[in-house]
């Protein structure tokens, strides 16, 4: 299934890219490209993050099978849920550390022969495709004083600077703490909210509860000119 170029909508005098329209948000425009060919793709996930969801849809498009590693909770978290729906095998992991389930991952691709994929899909492929999608948004939204994002990895703000000419980059950080060398240029906002709690102030569109929706009351509060948020998925 080819995916679609991002849409860029301007909502409250902010540009922003839309890319909660596609299942499995942003990660899914280049997932593909790293599982083709594989039979079995394993990630080592927090159970709230939506990478899982893009491996999911993109394993199955690509007629792979996809294994998810998590924390084990008493009940599973939505997101999970929706990467078993999209054909993933869910490995709930007890004493759930990221880095315990981590380990677990490993230990089950050296036992298997399956593929691990690295934490925030972080590959060339990644920022080679972020950065043309950058450009494809700047096409439609010409000069653009500043870039904002969440960042985790820190893979997403590394590849939007690749693809847009902008004068700043800013990345609110979620989750593990982020080093200078992980967003390069951007300048680093810190969330007090842990990456497992819900925003407090919901975007007027759909945005991850854990990740993208906890940036754009910094977005609202500190940014200004013209300025682009890349929503990741909702």
């Amino acid at each position: 299934m080819p995916i679609p170029d991002p849409v860029v909508q301007l909502i409250d005098n902010i540009y922003v890219v839309r890319d909660d329209f596609i299942p499995g948000g942003t990660k899914r425009c280049f997932a593909d490209k790293l599982i083709r060919n594989h039979q079995e793709v394993v990630y080592a996930s927090p159970a709230y993050g939506g990478a899982q969801i893009a491996i999911a849809h993109a394993a199955k498009e690509c007629n792979a099978k996809a294994t998810i590693f998590c924390a084990k909770r008493n009940k599973p978290h939505p997101r999970t849920i929706e990467a078993f729906k999209a054909g993933a095998k869910i490995v709930q992991v007890p004493s759930g550390y990221l880095s315990n389930v981590k380990a677990k991952a490993k230990a089950y691709c050296e036992k298997t022969g399956a593929t691990l994929l690295p934490f925030g899909l972080e590959t060339n492929i990644a920022f080679d495709a972020i950065a043309n999608r950058a450009r494809l948004a700047q096409e439609q939204v010409g000069h653009i004083d500043e870039v904002w994002s969440v960042a985790g990895s820190g893979v997403l703000t590394r590849g939007l600077q690749l693809g847009i000419k902008a004068s700043s980059f800013h990345a609110v950080q979620i989750g593990r703490t982020l080093k200078p060398q992980d967003v390069k240029a951007a300048k680093i906002y810190i969330h007090s909210l842990d990456f497992s709690e819900d925003a407090k102030l919901n975007p007027p569109f759909p945005s991850c509860s854990n990740y993208d929706a906890k940036a754009w009351e910094f977005v609202k509060r500190y940014s200004k000119g013209r300025v682009l948020f890349w929503n990741v998925m909702g």
